[in-house]
Parts: C-alpha cells; sequence; structure tokens
C-alpha cells in the first residue's frame, strides 16, 4: 500500500466562512460551488460521510471498502478487532466565521447508552486567529454547580458564564467529553476527534438562520453530559516545539497526537506500532518518503499511513501533527 489522499467533504454551517476552499484548493472538483463552509471532513467513515481515496490506483475507493479488504495491512491488527471497518477517527478543518454554539459531547457511556454510539473526545489545534479571537472552554466560576447551570439556561445566561479564552496561531487544546465549549468568529482550527458526530447544543447566542427559525437545543441531554471539572486550564495543551522532533501534544486511550516541525530531515520508525498514521500539514510543506512511496504534503492537506509501513522520512520545512491510535 501506498500513503492515501482523500477528496474533503464540505459542511456548510450557519457560522461557516470562506476560507476552506482556498486552504483545500486543489483537493475537490469543480462541482464543488462557493459556499459558507463551516467544516472540512477530510478523513471520515461516518454514516453516508465515507472518504473516498483520490489518489494512485486506489482512486475512487471508499475508506470503508479498502479497510474491508487491506484490514490491519491499513489500519492495524488492533484496529480492525476493535472497530471492523469503521474508521476510529475523525479529521477535521474548522472555518469560524461566526461564533459556534456553546455545547457538550457525551463521553463513552453515556453515548453507548443513549445512542449506541462512541462518545466524542477531541483536541483543536488553531491554525490562525485573527486578533481577538476566542475559544470557550469551561465555566469562569470553577465552583459552578449543576443548579446554577440549569438556571443560566433557563435565564439565557450561558454566555456570560462560560470562560473566554483568547487564541492565537499554534496554541493547542484537548477537548475532552463533558467539557461545556464554544468556537468564536476568526479562528481556523484542526479537529481530530473519536468517530462521531453526537454533539449537545446548549445555547445558540439567540441566533436564527435566514428563514428565522432557530437552530434545536438539546439542554435535557447535556445537563447530565457535563463535567464541570473540565476547565480551560485542564484543556490547555502546553508544549515547546523542537526542530526535526516528534513532540507530544495529546496520549489518551482514544489517540496520540504529536507535533513534527520539520527544517530539514526527520525518519519515523513505524516497526512497532501497530495502527494507521495520519499527517496534517498545518504550515509550509515537506516531502514524504514511506516505504520508497513519495509524495509531497503541503499546508491544508491531510494524508493517511497505512499500517504496513514501518519507516518514513520527511524533509523540508514545514509544521506537521502527526496522529495514530
Amino acid at each position: 500500500m501506498y500513503p492515501l489522499r482523500f477528496r474533503p467533504i464540505f459542511k456548510k454551517r450557519i457560522w461557516g466562512g470562506h476560507k476552506l476552499l482556498d486552504i483545500k484548493k486543489g483537493q475537490y472538483t469543480r462541482s464543488v460551488k462557493d459556499g459558507r463552509y463551516g467544516e472540512s471532513w477530510d478523513i471520515s467513515c461516518l454514516d453516508r460521510d465515507v472518504s473516498v481515496v483520490s489518489n494512485g490506483f486506489l482512486k475512487g475507493n471508499d475508506l470503508r471498502e479498502l479497510i474491508e479488504v487491506y484490514m490491519g495491512e491499513l489500519v492495524g491488527d488492533k484496529v480492525f478487532e476493535e472497530y471492523g471497518t469503521e474508521f476510529p477517527l475523525l479529521f477535521k478543518y474548522l472555518d469560524c466565521d461566526d461564533l459556534l454554539s456553546v455545547q457538550v459531547h457525551p463521553d463513552d457511556e453515556i453515548a453507548a447508552e443513549r445512542h449506541e454510539a462512541s462518545g466524542k473526545n477531541e483536541m483543536w489545534y488553531v491554525v490562525s486567529a485573527e486578533p481577538g479571537a476566542k475559544i470557550y472552554i469551561g465555566f469562569k466560576d470553577s465552583g459552578i454547580s449543576r443548579e446554577e447551570f440549569i438556571r443560566a439556561i433557563a435565564e439565557g445566561r450561558v454566555g456570560d458564564i462560560i470562560q473566554p479564552v483568547e487564541v492565537k496561531a499554534g496554541d493547542a487544546f484537548f477537548i475532552q467529553a463533558g467539557t461545556v465549549h464554544a468556537l468564536s468568529k476568526g479562528v481556523t482550527a484542526v479537529e481530530i476527534q473519536q468517530s462521531s458526530d453526537l454533539t449537545y447544543r446548549i445555547f445558540d447566542w439567540n441566533r436564527v438562520d435566514a428563514d428565522g427559525r432557530s437552530r434545536e437545543l438539546h439542554t435535557a441531554l447535556a445537563i447530565d453530559a457535563v463535567d464541570f471539572g473540565l476547565t480551560a486550564e485542564t484543556s490547555r495543551i502546553n508544549y515547546t516545539p523542537e526542530p526535526d522532533k516528534a513532540v507530544e501534544l495529546v496520549r489518551c486511550d482514544h489517540f496520540t497526537v504529536n507535533l513534527m516541525d520539520i527544517s530539514s530531515e526527520l525518519v519515523r520508525d513505524y516497526c512497532e506500532l501497530d495502527s494507521f498514521v495520519a499527517y496534517v500539514c498545518v504550515e509550509g510543506a515537506v516531502s514524504l518518503d514511506a516505504d520508497g512511496n513519495t509524495d509531497k504534503l503541503s499546508a491544508g492537506e491531510v494524508i493517511l499511513i497505512p499500517a504496513e509501513v514501518n519507516e518514513v522520512s520527511l524533509s523540508g520545512n514545514g509544521r506537521i501533527l502527526e496522529c495514530h491510535m
């Protein structure tokens, strides 16, 4: 097998902007029309949104078909044993031209009980941020009670009690299931998450769509899913980049994400890793050699390295997010 690229799946959102078509230029067909796209799903195996290969002799095949044929050679033996033909992660780019709703994601236990699905832990890496752009994580008052939270929902004051955090390019956050959170206007980010689209919308800033309709809220479901101990401090990832080394950002039960700043050359040995590896290029460009298969990855591009690949050599000048199980 060889490194696989996929056609991005664009999602129109009420809060979306116009940057994603530029970020993903050259990765999609002319049939994609301009619009307010909030998300591009770059590797997905969710429901009807299954990624389709865009390069090499496997072009036109979807990810689920490939897992069915190649099994552990593509995703890793243990990953295939646990997830079968369902790819366990979802990779996105986000373009926020307005506030996202205040929301929370259920954990695995709640998701399995209510929806027969997996929960949603995710991480954000801020690719760019306009001056003053914010994210919201947790509450301003670390001692807020469940009753106070319910009262704020009833009174339409949720926006007043959540914690704003100004962000800049390079900031990273691990949003554990149960964390109350939102993104604001002016943020472009990469999101790496469990393969789940479960979101409980708590507050939508009293917003209506073009037809004057409000979006559905899920407050009753959300209340029991909130972990009041998760805050901006527990979510922020503090790290120091190192040239031509992999710096760990997140290691959890569901995925590991490393940051790699390539300035000359970095060789990654995956012989002992029983998992696929995904690269997300967030800055610059790098060349890669994966067991003799060469390719080039530029900012905004995502590529999947099959589990059977033992070694990847990266060179150039760029910043890469490396993710595996």
